[in-house]
């Protein structure tokens, strides 16, 4: 089997350089930070298999660039409709577009989020799904927080996490 193409960018930002992941349509396949590469690698692996993705530099900024950057430069509203195409189970999917519905600069935890599926007594299942989320900031799995309003992992670290909150709760639409 021919490995798949994604074109890798490494972004700049406030808080660490980020890698960005895109397929020849434009889609975003994965974000990490570039501290977190081997995580990155590691769920690639699991989603699409061993050697199935070939990453290669990208020659020209993407559309996923141009909008992470501007949801940095503080509209936070830029990614939410930014095409992404993931591997992943169907249960993983399913958080993972739950996770899309959360508004930019709220927070919801676990249990309230499996509710929400219809699946309250999954909440340990949709943080599996949350921490195995490949496109981070896009699909939100920072609004996601512990019963006790804690903040709980987040797979580029606590201080992102908290950065991310408070960007978004600074820049959050009207």
């Amino acid at each position: 089997m021919t490995p798949q193409p994604f074109a890798l960018e490494r972004v700049p930002t406030p808080i660490g350089r980020m890698l960005v992941l895109t397929d020849a349509q434009q889609r975003l396949r994965a974000v990490d930070w570039e501290d977190y590469e081997a995580r990155m690698h590691t769920l690639l692996r699991r989603q699409y298999g061993k050697d199935a993705v070939q990453l290669q530099d990208a020659r020209q900024p993407s559309t996923a660039r141009r909008r992470l950057e501007d949801y940095f430069d503080g509209d936070v509203a830029a990614i939410a409709s930014l095409p992404v195409a993931l591997g992943g189970t169907e249960f993983q999917r399913l958080v993972w577009q739950a996770l899309r519905g959360i508004e930019s600069g709220t927070t919801l935890s676990y249990g309230v989020l499996a509710a929400r599926l219809l699946r309250p007594e999954a909440a340990r299942a949709v943080g599996l799904a949350n921490g195995a989320n490949p496109v981070g900031i896009v699909i939100p799995c920072h609004r996601v927080i512990g019963a006790n309003a804690s903040l709980t992992g987040y797979g580029g670290g606590l201080h992102r996490k908290r950065w991310l909150l408070d960007h978004e709760a600074r820049w959050r639409p009207a």
